[in-house]
């Protein structure tokens, strides 16, 4: 699987972005897919996950709410969308794909190359 992240960019605290994920490959349809973000200096961190189905997903503790993670297997694409986005979410955003459903990084066996998201106060 190979995995082209999209849609991060400026905006401002309290605005909206919807990440993509396009993925070539015949597995995409049986992987689950997660998203990650990274801060300068910092590990990779866990967002959301969504399993092969689309049903379920599971976020991390910090999105409340904020951002959903969806998939649309018949256009191999997986999508963040991100609300109320807060100066805090400033980092880039990586799609992954892995067998299973996942929150640890060390579970994803493929890696899109990460968008910029930058959020103004």
């Amino acid at each position: 699987v190979q995995l082209q992240a999209s849609g991060g960019g400026l905006v401002q605290a309290g605005g909206s972005l919807r990440l993509s994920c396009a993925a070539s490959g015949r597995t995409f349809r049986r992987s689950a897919m997660g998203w990650f973000r990274q801060f300068p200096g910092k590990e990779r961190e866990f967002v959301a996950a969504i399993s092969w189905s689309g049903y379920p997903t599971y976020n991390a503790s910090f999105v409340k709410g904020r951002f959903t993670i969806s998939r649309d297997n018949a256009k191999n694409t997986a999508y963040l969308q991100m609300n109320s986005l807060r100066p805090e979410d400033t980092a880039v955003y990586y799609c992954a794909a892995a067998p299973a459903m996942a929150t640890s990084k060390a579970e994803y066996d493929y890696w899109g190359q990460g968008t910029q998201v930058t959020v103004s106060s």
